[in-house]
């Protein structure tokens, strides 16, 4: 019977030793996948959040787009494979020629090395970010399905900060993410805001907007990036 407990007792103690070296190495391996997927990222990207094309040709038209970013692109719809090729529709619809399913925008997100200008700009209480937003998007060129599309995207991220600094990035934005589109647009419109939650207001230049005129073949995008630094 002694026996029988000794070996009892030694078959427990092998099954807890094996127990605690597999939670052990399955431990060292999650904290390496999770450096890994640290490395993967430059402390000094910044993820610009869903980039959307709008394209409006006059008449049924065959273009290629291509994005040419300063870092990677990381997700994509419709897949982005060496650029988008597509059939537009003059009312914003097109065919994606790939899988020949039906698209109203092409969408992209992308971790930019990128130093956005937030010099001059506007800072907004965040309750107020709903109407400021519908009024400097509209005055700016974008539709009313455009800015909406806008709004209720970046809405829910900004509407609960105390306060907002928000500035619309220009040159910056077309440095680190230039568009190739062929057949050449006749007009383009590409709105990026970059915003960073305020605890309470500081005083910036007001920043100037242009208005946006939309001729022949018109292309539209839009999209947004938070600055956490």
């Amino acid at each position: 019977m002694k026996k029988i407990h000794i070996l009892l007792s030694i078959f427990l103690l092998l099954a807890l030793s094996l127990s605690l070296t597999a939670c052990s190495n399955m431990h060292t391996e999650q904290n390496n996948q999770n450096q890994e997927n640290t490395e993967d990222r430059s402390d000094d990207a910044e993820l610009i959040k869903k980039p959307v094309l709008y394209l409006y040709p006059e008449e049924k038209l065959n273009v290629d787009v291509k994005v040419a970013t300063n870092g990677k692109i990381t997700t994509s719809y419709a897949k982005y494979k060496n650029g988008w090729h597509v059939i537009a529709n003059p009312d914003g619809s097109m065919i994606n020629k790939p899988d020949n399913q039906l698209y109203y925008y092409l969408f992209w997100e992308a971790e930019l090395n990128t130093e956005y200008d937030m010099s001059k700009g506007f800072v907004v209480k965040g309750e107020d970010t709903e109407n400021f937003l519908k009024e400097k998007l509209s005055y700016m060129g974008l539709s009313p399905r455009e800015y909406n599309d806008f709004i209720v995207f970046w809405l829910p991220k900004m509407e609960k900060n105390p306060y907002n600094l928000i500035s619309f990035q220009g040159e910056t934005y077309n440095n680190a993410a230039r568009l190739e589109i062929n057949p050449k647009p006749d007009s383009i419109l590409r709105v990026m805001m970059a915003y960073q939650k305020l605890n309470k207001p500081i005083k910036v230049p007001e920043q100037t907007l242009h208005k946006f005129e939309r001729k022949g073949f018109a292309v539209v995008e839009w999209g947004g990036v938070e600055i956490n630094k």
